[in-house]
């Protein structure tokens, strides 16, 4: 783990695990979703971004804008990057209509708000919105491998020109996103991604690398012959 450079982002909104995984320090940096916050069960959105600023101030936190309303989402956008130098402010590639926030996202990278777009599943989106970014500002393109993968398609070809792509502009970071597995670490590295966010079940599997699998062969033996003591199971 230590020869690689991909950058390891923690991926949720549970305040103590996030807390925790700030001071490990395996990661450089963390992301949340609308989706995870409801998983989460967080009611108040800004007190919740502000608290977790209070104690993660000096790494890349991304918070996600809710509307669907390109002029609203400005406004959202603004207030969000308001919060603390260390915030990326997260945009998704179109509404919930299919618009394409591609204008909203050159605003707002003209007056220099970091951004991290997110929701990318193609190589002509990758393309629209690394042109959208104004030279010079930091930005971060988050394309859901793990979704590609879901559809039956080997997401690696796109990852890898998706690089190619993002890499093209300076301080423009290339962030495997939906994680599936602890694999998908090392085959971000591969691509050449510059981020790759993992949940902390990923995380906790850490552990594992480099493990000598006739023990790990050994471990799972134990474990089911545990888990089935314990359900008191009998079959003869």
């Amino acid at each position: 783990m230590k020869d690689l450079k991909i950058k390891l982002f923690a991926d949720g909104a549970v305040l103590e695990e996030m807390i925790s995984a700030y001071k490990e320090g395996v990661v450089k940096g963390f992301t949340t979703n609308p989706s995870l916050m409801k998983k989460a069960g967080i009611t108040d959105y800004v007190s919740f971004a502000k608290e977790v600023i209070t104690h993660i101030p000096d790494l890349p936190i991304s918070f996600e804008v809710f509307t669907d309303n390109f002029d609203q989402m400005i406004r959202e956008a603004e207030e969000i990057a308001s919060w603390g130098d260390n915030v990326y402010v997260k945009i998704p590639i179109t509404n919930s209509y299919g618009e394409l926030s591609i204008p909203l996202i050159k605003d707002l990278s003209k007056k220099a708000v970091k951004l991290n777009v997110t929701a990318i599943l193609t190589l002509e989106q990758v393309q629209q919105v690394v042109d959208a970014f104004a030279p010079g500002t930091h930005n971060i393109v988050s394309v859901f491998a793990g979704r590609i993968a879901d559809t039956g398609i080997d997401p690696i070809p796109t990852m890898k020109k998706a690089a190619e792509i993002c890499h093209q502009k300076p301080n423009t970071e290339l962030l495997w996103a939906s994680s599936r597995e602890l694999l998908n670490i090392f085959q971000a590295e591969e691509c050449n991604c510059d981020i790759i966010t993992c949940t902390p079940d990923i995380l906790r599997k850490l552990s594992n690398v480099g493990k000598d699998l006739t023990q790990l062969s050994l471990e799972t033996v134990q474990m089911f012959s545990k888990d089935s003591k314990d359900l008191g199971f009998s079959i003869l």
